[in-house]
């Protein structure tokens, strides 16, 4: 609860402190205030406290999901670069402010006690995401992944207010609590048929924020169209909240009503892991490349959220830390290579424009490449434990087919994974020495080394899960 007022204060702060600094001491002011706010949440460990009238809760549960993205948010602060360099259009003050807010909308949906406060957090989040998509103002397609993203948003937001509504209208209340005691105590078929659609609402209404098929049609138009280092916010923070908010229901209050939206899920977890990987073959852009990805990632954590297991929250954690630091590792060399290739050729986010990297820049195409071959789940990486234990928790309740599934996708995204790999360091092209800033190489080899470590040493953090 303290991290939320401290993080609300930062980004206040923020605002005024962008008139008296520049550009780059604004950035480390921004990493110095998530620090902080790190540390505040770890002080509520072990700490099960209500906040707000009883709307807020604080579990180690829920202080792990912040852990989780306060780093990525600490991460994405220290692969900005302070915004470039143009002092006309760019105003670093203002994003970091609004990074800032949305971290504390991301916040509330992981420790929600109330209806109220997980529809709160998520419009926090949303509305500072739309902001940032659209802040390249000069850019056409900044503008249009800006107005995709609102329009879809704006109406998946009605569809999960409507959820909501229904809910009450069956149960008389917003709490969490109180929901729970009502459903776990009604036999279902005494429950009213709208009480199940609302449900689902409630439940498609996040699976549009996770870009589960077949609501992810927003994800790669709006991926490709925000500037890159949003990108990698959106793909981390978004994603890990949503889920946090997802799994606290169904594993929590509708956790009764398992048999009512288990198979649903099921069927969309499988559609959206065949839409994200066959998707990503023929993408030739890496940025879209990876926002397929990211759509047939959401469907691995779909089949851990609905196996129901008592190592399912670990799991998840597990998976959305090694998720966190693959994907940030690969936008930050995916930044570093746009930026040299732009003035260059035509389309600097392909593939192509990743040919020759390992030339002359050995280090970046080493993090490139062990980013990737974590989101392929190769072992000795982060990634290949996270997809293990997904695995597992779903085959131990006997669900056979998803898994095979799931098995067979995974072999699949190893094909595309490894077209990045094979541009590194098998492909010939003329690519210079890039130079990379302090700060951000520190913060790219960190990404590294945690993605090796935990995929020596799974159990070094899933105990802590």
């Amino acid at each position: 609860m303290t991290a939320i007022i401290a993080l609300s204060l930062f980004g206040i702060s923020n605002l005024f402190l962008g008139f008296w600094f520049p550009r780059k001491t604004i950035q480390n002011i921004t990493l110095l205030f998530l620090v902080l706010s790190m540390a505040l949440t770890v002080s509520d460990w072990n700490h099960e406290l209500l906040w707000f009238g009883n709307m807020f809760r604080t579990t180690n549960t829920s202080i792990n999901f912040s852990l989780i993205i306060q780093l990525a948010a600490f991460f994405v602060v220290a692969f900005s670069k302070a915004f470039g360099e143009d002092d006309e259009h760019s105003h670093p003050a203002e994003y970091y402010a609004i990074m800032l807010f949305s971290v504390v909308g991301a916040i509330l949906m992981v420790s929600f006690d109330h209806m109220i406060v997980l529809f709160v957090g998520l419009e926090i989040l949303s509305v500072a995401m739309y902001v940032l998509t659209g802040s390249d103002k000069r850019n056409l397609r900044s503008n249009e992944a800006a107005i995709k993203y609102f329009l879809m948003g704006s109406f998946t937001t009605g569809i999960l207010l409507f959820g909501i509504t229904l809910v009450y209208g069956a149960t008389r209340s917003f709490y969490i609590s109180n929901i729970g005691t009502i459903l776990t105590s009604t036999a279902p078929e005494s429950m009213p048929t709208f009480l199940f659609i609302g449900v689902l609402l409630i439940i498609v209404g996040l699976l549009f924020k996770v870009s589960a098929a077949p609501f992810h049609f927003w994800t790669p138009d709006v991926y490709e169209g925000a500037p890159t280092i949003f990108t990698m916010f959106m793909s981390t923070i978004v994603k890990t909240a949503s889920f946090a908010a997802l799994f606290h229901l169904v594993s929590g209050i509708f956790g009764s009503l398992y048999t009512i939206w288990v198979l649903p899920v099921y069927f969309i977890s499988m559609l959206t892991l065949v839409v994200g990987n066959i998707s990503a073959v023929y993408q030739q852009s890496v940025k879209r490349m990876l926002a397929f990805s990211s759509i047939s990632h959401a469907g691995y954590l779909l089949l851990t959220v609905s196996s129901k297991q008592l190592s399912t929250t670990s799991s998840i954690l597990y998976y959305s830390l090694s998720y966190t630091l693959a994907t940030v590792a690969a936008f930050a060399v995916l930044i570093l290579v746009s930026e040299y290739q732009s003035a260059r050729v035509e389309k600097p986010e392909n593939f192509s424009s990743f040919q020759g990297l390992a030339k002359n820049n050995p280090g970046l195409a080493l993090c490139f490449s062990i980013s990737l071959l974590s989101l392929a789940g190769i072992p000795l990486t982060a990634g290949f434990w996270g997809k293990f234990f997904i695995f597992s928790d779903t085959f131990s309740r006997n669900i056979i087919y998803p898994v095979i599934l799931a098995i067979l996708m995974s072999a699949v995204g190893i094909y595309y994974y490894f077209k990045g790999i094979i541009a590194v360091y098998f492909k010939s092209g003329e690519i210079e020495k890039i130079e990379v800033p302090t700060l951000y190489k520190v913060a790219l080899w960190a990404c590294t080394i945690g993605t090796i470590i935990l995929g020596i040493y799974p159990n070094l953090v899933k105990s802590v899960f």
